[in-house]
C-alpha cells in the first residue's frame, strides 16, 4: 500500500526556499562576473595636470583614462608647453603643466586606501612654457618632492633639454585614505607638474616597503633585443616603465624564447614577455659588468640603494650555468644558477647598499655557460621619518579652514609636519618625539575672518591659545 501525504503550505514553502536560493545563486554570479570585468587600471589615478576641461580623455597609446586636477590641489597656474615644442610632445600629458609660483609648499592629494601599498609617479616636462628657458640658461634649476611629510626627491632640471620629460617614482603604503605629494619650492626656479599616476600595487610585492620605508626608482631596465625604449602599461599591469638596456652590441649576445616562463613566487609580478629576452655574453668572456649610471644631475653617491635581479635562463640547451653577483667588489650572491623558464629574483630584503651601483655577474669555474640577466630594479631609501600631525587636530584646523574660507593663506598639505612647513599662525607641540604633533595656538588676527565661530576650535582638545 502507498501512503502519500501532500501538504500546500510545504509545496510553497518549498518553492519559496527554491526561489531563494536561485536568487541568491544569480548574485554570486552576477558578483563573480563583476569582479573578473573589472579592467586592469581599476584603482589607477590619473591626473593631467594643468589640463583645464573637466571634462576626461583616453590616452591615444595606452588607453588610459586621465582627468583635470582641478580637484586634487588648490593653488597654482595652468600653462601650456611652448608651440615650438607642442608638435612634438608624445602625449596630451607632456602639453599641460601646473606651476606654483606662491608658497614654499604646494600640494596634491590623491585618494587612496588606507595600508594599500602604491606605485606613485610624477611627471615634468618644462617645454619652455613660460619662455625663460629656465632649463638651459645656465643657472641651477631644482625644486623638490615630499611624498606626505618626507622628503622623497630633488628634481633637478638644470641644463636639460626643454622637449625632455623626466620622471620620479615612489613605492609606498598609504597611511590614511589620501596620499598627498607636495612640490618644495628651493628658490631656485619655479616648481611645476606636469601629471600625476597613482598604481595599486598587491601587498606581497616589494614585501619591504611599509609605513616606515619607501622606496624611490633610480632605474629599472629589461634586457635583450627589444624595440620600445620603454615598456609599460599594457605590458605590465601596473604601469611600471621599464626602459631597454642601450647597450646590445657585441659582446653582448640576446636571448629570446617563445616558451613559457613560469612563475614559481614571483613577489615582484614582473610580465612574463620580460623573463621571454635576455642578455649574456660571449662564451670567450667569463663576467659582465652592469654599471647604472645615475641620472642626470643625481648624486647616487648619497643615496643607499637596493637592486633587485630579475633571472630566467631561457636557453634551449640545458647546460650549466652559474656565476657570482656582485656590487663593486661585494659579493651579494655567490653560486647563483637561475632556473630553466622559470622567474626568480635575486634581492637582499631591506638591506641597502652604501655604494655605486656597478654590479659584476661573474662565470664560477663550474659552469659551463657565462651570466644572462632578463631585468634589473634599482630603489634608493626614502625613510619615512615623520609624524602627521594628530589626526583629530588635521581633521578640524581643515574644517576651520573650510569655514573661513582660507583657501588664500598658505594652508596646504599637512598643518604641522614637516616642522619647517607648518602652516603660517599655527604653533605645534612637538615635545613628544613618538606621538604626533599636536595644535596648540591658531593665530588668525590677520586673516579678517567673516562668519560666525567655527564649532570645530572646541574640539581641539590641544588648543591652549586661540
Amino acid at each position: 500500500m502507498a501512503i502519500s501525504f501532500s501538504c500546500s503550505a510545504c509545496s510553497q514553502k518549498s518553492s519559496a526556499t527554491k526561489l531563494t536560493w536561485f536568487f541568491a545563486l544569480l548574485l554570486i554570479l552576477a558578483t563573480m562576473i563583476q569582479v573578473r570585468a573589472q579592467p586592469p587600471t581599476a584603482g589607477f589615478v590619473n591626473i593631467d595636470c594643468g589640463w583645464t576641461n573637466s571634462s576626461a580623455y583616453i590616452d591615444n597609446t595606452t588607453r588610459i583614462v586621465y582627468r583635470f586636477d582641478g580637484e586634487s590641489v588648490e593653488g597654482g597656474l595652468s600653462h601650456e608647453i611652448s608651440e615650438e615644442f607642442m608638435a612634438g610632445a608624445a602625449n596630451e600629458q607632456q602639453k599641460t603643466l601646473r606651476s606654483f609660483p606662491d608658497g614654499p609648499r604646494n600640494c596634491y592629494t590623491l585618494a587612496s586606501i588606507i595600508g594599500k601599498k602604491y606605485l606613485l609617479r610624477a611627471l615634468f616636462t618644462y617645454g619652455n612654457y613660460d619662455g625663460l628657458n629656465k632649463t638651459m640658461d645656465g643657472s641651477p634649476f631644482l625644486f623638490g618632492l615630499h611624498i606626505g611629510v618626507n622628503f622623497w626627491e630633488s628634481v633637478n632640471l638644470t641644463n636639460t633639454d626643454p622637449s625632455d620629460t623626466v620622471w620620479k617614482e615612489v613605492i609606498t603604503v598609504a597611511p590614511s585614505n589620501a596620499v598627498s605629494v607636495c612640490l618644495i619650492n628651493f628658490g631656485s626656479g619655479t616648481p611645476f607638474i606636469s601629471a600625476l599616476e597613482l598604481r595599486p600595487l598587491e601587498d606581497t610585492m616589494y614585501p619591504f616597503v611599509n609605513t616606515s620605508v619607501s622606496i624611490s626608482y633610480f632605474q629599472r631596465f629589461r634586457f635583450g633585443n627589444i624595440t620600445d625604449p620603454i615598456t609599460r602599461y599594457p605590458t605590465d599591469n601596473y604601469d611600471r616603465f621599464w626602459q631597454r638596456w642601450p647597450d646590445t652590441s657585441y659582446p653582448w649576445i640576446n636571448l629570446n624564447t617563445n616558451n613559457k616562463v613560469k612563475s614559481l613566487d614571483n613577489v615582484f609580478n614582473v610580465p612574463s614577455d620580460i623573463f621571454q629576452k635576455a642578455l649574456t655574453i660571449d662564451t670567450n668572456y667569463s663576467h659582465m659588468s652592469i654599471i647604472v649610471a645615475t641620472g642626470r644631475n643625481q648624486d647616487g653617491k648619497s643615496l643607499q640603494l637596493l637592486p633587485i635581479f630579475h633571472f630566467a635562463d631561457i636557453n634551449e640547451r640545458n647546460l650549466s650555468r652559474r656565476f657570482n653577483i656582485y656590487n663593486a667588489e661585494d659579493l651579494l650572491f655567490p653560486d647563483f644558477s637561475p632556473l630553466r623558464f622559470q622567474m626568480d629574483s635575486k634581492y637582499k630584503s631591506g638591506e641597502f647598499l652604501h655604494a655605486d651601483a656597478f654590479f659584476n655577474l661573474s662565470k664560477t669555474p663550474s659552469s659551463s655557460l657565462p651570466p644572462l640577466i632578463n631585468a634589473l630594479e634599482v630603489y634608493s631609501l626614502v625613510r619615512m621619518d615623520n609624524l602627521t600631525t594628530d589626526s583629530a587636530d588635521d581633521k578640524y584646523i581643515k574644517e576651520v579652514k573650510t569655514h573661513y574660507n582660507l583657501a588664500q593663506r598658505n594652508w596646504n598639505g599637512d598643518p604641522c609636519s614637516p616642522r619647517e612647513y607648518s602652516w603660517e599662525g599655527l604653533t605645534c607641540d612637538y615635545s613628544k618625539s613618538n606621538q604626533n604633533p599636536r595644535i596648540v595656538t591658531v593665530n588668525l588676527s590677520t586673516s579678517r575672518l567673516r562668519g560666525g565661530f567655527a564649532i570645530s576650535f572646541m574640539n581641539m582638545t590641544s588648543l591652549e591659545n586661540l
